[in-house]
């Protein structure tokens, strides 16, 4: 791996791990095991460590949120596994660079740039989620009127963009597996009294995962 990819590796793990607003280009140095200078030589600090894990973050993100809103998750007569396996894979992503949401508010402040380029991600997961919904809406699994769906697709989309603090502050450290099916599970409960009969039985099958899940993990 090149210094420089090794440089962007590293700073994400450490600002997941310690917080971006706890680590420093040193200690981003010192944990690569390679001199200040040479760090500066690829980044001039970590203003712009930051600026491109963010514009990873977004091209990732921007590639899985568009998904649904270009072709349809479920097939004709519809399910609901389809959605769960894709809203996991949007909190994976979104964990992977958990460090954006553990310190969102400052972070916004800190880089106008980011500041507005985050806020079209967030209008990416709303239109996201409302084409989830709507296809569900057709494909007759949910039953919800135009202001339902609004205010389902608004509480959904704040729950999935602040669900890492909450969870963080709720729970400190745990499992990521746990702490990314519950925000699924919590995704899912929204959605739970528009459901009919046979795809409660689904969300019923999560309930059941993520109990199971609960009992494993380690004190």
């Amino acid at each position: 791996m090149k210094t420089r990819d090794r440089v962007l590796h590293t700073s994400l793990a450490l600002f997941n791990e310690e917080g971006e607003g706890h680590t420093t280009t040193i200690d981003i140095a010192n944990e690569m095991d390679i001199s200040p200078g040479n760090l500066y030589y690829h980044f001039k600090g970590k203003d712009q460590i930051i600026g491109e894990l963010f514009q990873q973050y977004e091209l990732a993100l921007s590639s899985t949120l568009t998904a649904p809103i270009e072709e349809p998750l479920t097939e004709e007569g519809g399910d609901l596994e389809a959605n769960w396996y894709y809203l996991y894979v949007v909190l994976e992503e979104m964990y992977q660079y958990r460090f954006l949401y553990l310190n969102l508010g400052d972070i916004l402040q800190r880089y106008p740039d980011i500041h507005r380029r985050f806020k079209r991600l967030i209008q990416l997961k709303r239109a996201a989620l409302f084409a989830i919904c709507q296809d569900l809406i057709e494909q007759s699994v949910i039953e919800a009127r135009d202001h339902q769906l609004i205010g389902l697709v608004d509480n959904m989309t704040l729950t999935l963009t602040f669900w890492f603090s909450y969870d963080q502050l709720l729970h400190d450290e745990r499992d990521p597996r746990i702490t990314i099916h519950q925000g699924v599970l919590q995704l899912l409960t929204m959605v739970a009294p528009y459901l009919g009969d046979e795809e409660m039985s689904f969300y019923r099958v999560c309930e059941e995962i993520y109990s199971s899940m609960l009992q494993q993990a380690p004190d």
